[in-house]
């Protein structure tokens, strides 16, 4: 019973710290998908990239590009995660 106890702290913990790196994440996307694409348009237009207004490129691809990246970045994460509340010794 007292392995099952102190197994609990860890789990918690690795948990917590999960939830915490899917809000920065979670977070970013938003920012790049809902506010570059929708709410700093006007301000993005102003550039331009091959052609194409810098607003307009991140409503329609850059926040996919930037979804792709959190979750390589998101890979990265866990594997640290896992690696620091690992069980082995």
């Amino acid at each position: 019973m007292s392995d099952e106890n102190s197994s609990k702290p860890p789990a918690n913990a690795y948990w917590r710290a999960n939830l915490i790196w899917v809000g920065i994440l979670m977070t970013i996307w938003f920012v790049v998908s809902y506010g570059c694409g929708i709410l700093f348009v006007e301000e993005l237009n102003k550039i331009r990239i091959g052609g194409f207004k810098l607003g307009f490129w991140f409503a329609q691809q850059g926040s996919i590009y930037v979804f792709v990246v959190l979750i390589a970045a998101y890979v990265l994460i866990m594997k640290k995660l896992d690696h620091k509340y690992s069980k082995k010794n």
